[in-house]
């Protein structure tokens, strides 16, 4: 048994010897063939080998056996030899044609600039042998197929260099077709070549740039260029396929709005591809056809936007304002959408007057035609915003009104070759015309208010607070008053020395943020603004308001005043604020304690004194005891 064991064993020590030999051979790998590459383009051949011994690097030396050629074998080009290639590709050698690339101390490839036919065949790769034993394979070989170069490509119409205007649509075309017994696919790009600035160079140099713009790759998928991506995703840059003669494929770029970086030199790409054994894409062909320049001529140069009249105007109160804008140096080619805003800055309603204040819209005309009025929503009844002619808007206000003065401009975004734009398309250019001063011919006004306290009670918590203004204005025409009442909190002095509610004081000092108590408005309507007490306003004659507090509260105590505006009325009928104001004087509030509140103040004390009492006696007889019950054990 034993020795039937030991002839087994002596059997498996030698292949695992074996084994382990052949782990560390050499070998030299190829790619999977054949391989099919296009006379007139580059071939490369990749040649690994691993496993040997000696230097890392390593010397190649590549053969060809020629279909052709019977099996003869040819030498190539060697890394070690320069006088290794034959006669035929010597003088390929010396100028570059043919070489060999390395990659690595290990890996080379083998380079034919540009493929001949002659070159189809079995190529090998061989690398001289530097291992202390010989084993494993030294070489490797591929065979190589040489197909005709039938990649064809043109262009319908090239770019003139002629100006275009930004914002006006791009349409390249270019057609490509290839006849090939092979299975070989054809991708198609579009890309410009323009002039950058070169970062870390010196100032204002510049070099050339190429940018792929969009493509359709070898498995017909659109593929947009990276700078170019967004422009794809909102639509403005898409290519097609067609269907040309002789069996070519049409492919059309449009891009839908050129901008200025939009300036270059245009190409299209076609290429030719394969799939190799090993299931990789490669591409086998390719040439490149010049379409033309293209300059952009940037808006900015040619767009004014101006306004009428020049200058300012001065009207009447009641009289309509008619202002024009006018947009002009747009190109007639290019179908561009319009944002046109009215704005004013400055109204003698406000302390904003002329070139200082807030600018704010008055009314806008969105691309589409649509309408719609800044904070003044009543502008909309009186007044209109219209297109009168191409590059032609008008703002109409039926009856000017005070608060109509201020400075005018008019504000025009331009979407350049956009008519529709979406809420996020960025706009190309935004332009103002000269400022138009709109002055009014307004009547003297003069107001007055005066608040008071009217006699009568104390005022007590729950009682009704009553408070009279009387309010004048002095005009010619027809005029209205509107009130309001306003609350300080009473300060400290003041509510220290507990005066009476009838004590006048001066205006208020401003220390706190009045509360708003409520409103009448010119037209008779009632606003309440505090939402704790129940208030009522109302008018008593032509120039007396009264404001009363019902079932007051500690909080409704102040120091009460009323401001007047006054309102005029233009001869459409129209009432509009003049601007004119006046503030009264301040009245004092206190509201003082009930009875029934003041019979709580004994009953209270009264009720404490019993209770410090009856915990005084119960603490002392406690005491008391504890300390007689103590005097009693210590004498047991």
């Amino acid at each position: 048994m034993s020795t039937t064991m030991a002839s087994m064993k002596t059997p498996l020590l030698l292949f695992l010897h074996w084994v382990l030999q052949c782990a560390v051979c050499r070998d030299v790998t190829l790619p999977a063939g054949p391989l099919y590459r296009v006379a007139g383009f580059p071939l490369s051949l990749p040649c690994v080998v691993s496993g040997h011994e000696g230097p890392r690097t390593q010397d190649f030396e590549w053969f060809l056996y020629r279909d052709n050629a019977g099996g003869l074998q040819m030498g190539v080009v060697s890394t070690r030899d320069k006088g290794f290639p034959y006669a035929p590709f010597q003088p390929r050698v010396r100028n570059g044609e043919v070489r060999v690339e390395r990659d690595s101390g290990d890996a080379v490839r083998l380079v034919v600039q540009r493929l001949r036919a002659e070159d189809q065949g079995k190529y090998e790769c061989y690398t001289p042998s530097t291992d202390s034993a010989y084993q494993g394979n030294y070489s490797g070989s591929v065979t190589v197929k040489v197909i005709p170069d039938t990649l064809q490509i043109s262009y319908t119409r090239s770019l003139t260099g002629l100006p275009v205007p930004e914002g006006a649509e791009l349409t390249l075309t270019c057609s490509a077709g290839i006849s090939s017994d092979q299975l070989t696919h054809l991708s198609i790009t579009f890309g410009k070549r323009g002039a950058a600035e070169a970062s870390g160079s010196g100032a204002g140099e510049e070099v050339s740039t190429v940018r792929e713009i969009i493509s359709i790759d070898n498995l017909l998928g659109i593929v947009p260029g990276r700078s170019y991506k967004k422009r794809y995703d909102d639509g403005e840059i898409t290519l097609e396929k067609r269907n040309g003669e002789g069996g070519q494929g049409v492919y059309v770029m449009r891009m839908r709005a050129v901008r200025p970086e939009d300036t270059g030199a245009y190409f299209c790409e076609a290429s030719q591809w394969i799939r190799d054994p090993d299931r990789s894409w490669q591409k086998i062909a390719q040439r490149t056809l010049d379409i033309g320049n293209l300059t952009v001529q940037q808006l900015a140069e040619s767009l004014s936007v101006t306004s009428s009249p020049r200058g300012g105007v001065t009207l009447q109160i009641g009289s309509p304002l008619i202002l024009t804008c006018e947009v002009l140096g747009l190109p007639p080619e290019v179908d561009s959408g319009l944002l046109v805003q009215w704005m004013k800055r400055g109204s003698v309603s406000s302390d904003d007057v002329g070139a200082g204040g807030v600018e704010v819209e008055v009314a806008r005309m969105s691309t589409d035609g649509v309408v719609s009025w800044g904070d003044d929503l009543s502008r909309a009844s009186g007044g209109s915003m219209e297109k009168v002619a191409e590059g032609r808007f008008s703002l109409k206000l039926f009856s000017a009104r005070p608060a109509d003065t201020g400075v005018y401009r008019c504000v025009v975004s331009v979407y350049a070759g956009r008519a529709n734009p979406g809420p996020s398309t960025p706009v190309t250019l935004t332009q103002r015309s000269e400022g138009v001063t709109v002055n009014l011919k307004t009547k003297d006004v003069l107001v007055s208010a005066v608040a008071q306290l009217p006699r009568g009670p104390l005022l007590k918590r729950g009682s009704t607070i009553t408070l009279i203004c009387n309010a004048t204005v002095t005009t010619t025409g027809p005029a209205q008053v509107q009130v309001r009442w306003l609350r300080w909190p009473i300060p400290a002095p003041v509510l220290n020395k507990r005066q009476g509610s009838d004590v006048a004081s001066p205006d208020p000092p401003v220390i706190e943020k009045p509360t708003q108590i409520a409103a009448l408005m010119y037209d008779g309507v009632a606003n309440i603004y505090v939402n704790g007490s129940e208030v009522s306003v109302d008018r008593l004659s032509a120039v007396s308001y009264r404001l009363r507090v019902h079932t007051a509260a500690m909080e409704d105590q102040g120091m009460y005043a009323c401001h007047a505006e006054a309102w005029g009325q233009d001869p459409h009928g129209g009432w509009y604020n003049t601007g004119v104001k006046a503030e009264s004087n301040a009245v004092t509030v206190y509201l003082y304690a009930r009875a029934a509140d003041l019979l709580l103040i004994p009953l209270v004390i009264g009720v404490s004194s019993s209770l410090f009492v009856g915990i005084v006696i119960i603490a002392t007889v406690t005491c008391c005891f504890m300390k007689r019950l103590a005097r009693q054990r210590a004498q047991k």
